[in-house]
Order: C-alpha cells, then sequence, then structure tokens
C-alpha cells in the first residue's frame, strides 16, 4: 500500500510540474518572443485614428461608398462578418457561383467605367475566410481613378497611398491591405 501512495505522489508531482511548464511557462515564453518579435500583430494589428479604435489590419470590412477602396466580396455570413468567417462552399462548377461571379463582374465594370473583361479574378471572388483585407495590385490600381476623383486627390497621391499599403512581391505575390489603405486616404483627406 506504501508504495502505491509513493507512485501516486509521484505522477500527482509530474503532472503539476508539467503542468506548469507546459501550460503556464511555456505559453507565456511563446507569447513574450512573439511580442518582442511582432509588436503589432500580438494586438490583432488594431488601427486607431485620433485615439480611437477603428479596425483591425487583418480583418476586411465592407466600405461600400464610392470614395473607398474595396475590398473582395465577403461570403462570411451576411458579408464581412467575424462571427461567420468560411467560404460560400460554391464549387467552380457551380452555377450559382458561376452567374454571382457575372454579376459581381458587371457591377465593378459598371462602377469603374470599364468592360467587365478588365475586372481582376479577386474583385469577383471571396477568399476561403471572406475576411481578407488584401487585394491584387490590378484590382487596386482599377480603382484609383474613382477613388481620387471622389475625395478630391490627384491620382499620383492615391496611388503613392496604395504603394505605401502593398507588402509582398518577392516569394509571396504583392498584395494592397484595403483596410489601411482606406484609413490613409481618410487621413489625407481630412488632414
Amino acid at each position: 500500500m506504501s508504495m502505491l501512495i509513493k507512485h501516486l505522489g509521484i505522477g500527482v508531482r509530474a503532472v503539476a510540474v508539467l503542468t506548469v511548464i507546459f501550460g503556464i511557462a511555456y505559453p507565456l515564453a511563446m507569447w513574450g518572443i512573439g511580442s518582442l518579435l511582432n509588436r503589432d500583430g500580438t494586438a490583432g494589428s488594431i488601427i486607431s485614428v485620433d485615439g480611437q479604435q477603428v479596425a483591425s489590419a487583418l480583418i476586411a470590412q465592407d466600405t461600400s461608398g464610392p470614395q473607398w477602396f474595396h475590398p473582395r466580396p465577403s461570403a462570411a455570413g451576411d458579408g464581412y462578418d467575424t462571427t461567420a468567417s468560411g467560404g460560400s462552399n460554391l464549387g467552380t462548377g457551380s452555377d450559382e457561383l458561376l452567374a454571382l461571379v457575372e454579376e459581381r463582374k458587371q457591377a465593378v465594370a459598371d462602377e469603374e467605367g470599364v468592360t467587365p473583361q478588365e475586372v481582376p479574378a479577386d474583385a469577383v471572388t471571396a477568399s476561403a475566410s471572406g475576411l481578407d483585407p488584401h487585394i491584387s495590385p490590378e484590382y487596386a490600381d482599377l480603382q484609383v481613378p474613382r477613388v481620387a476623383a471622389q475625395n478630391g486627390l490627384s491620382e499620383v497621391d492615391v496611388r503613392k497611398l496604395v504603394a505605401e499599403n502593398s507588402s509582398g512581391g518577392v516569394i509571396s505575390p504583392k498584395v494592397v491591405n484595403v483596410v489601411t489603405l482606406n484609413v490613409a486616404i481618410s487621413e489625407k483627406v481630412n488632414g
């Protein structure tokens, strides 16, 4: 009986020590290292304007006004719903998806004053999460004239803001963050 109690005591101590190491110390160490290496990412990449939190650079928002750059369409819930992140689950052979893409293509072409053939694929297809804040440089370039005219800015200034809010391009494809770009447009306009 004393041997059973001795082994039980060893087991309980082992569980307690391993819980402290792998349940507390290790996660805290990883969080600390992550905080040092990526200061923006550990807080959700929150964007503040005049001391007020307005968005996360990691999550697209519905920007329906003509003065804003538009993100990819969203299939998350009723659109850009962070509680219902996900795609539409419609396959490439789906007639419903094809009709939706053609409808979106015509709407973008009408808004931007181009032909439907000039509309990039990411302008009419949702990302897997439905919340991707990135668009292609081609889609951003298509929107520059509209956004510049709506905000009373020159296309040169708007293209500069697009370049400042772009990333990737060496190994990964070049992308433009619509959330940070729209904040930059707002700051430029409102000075």
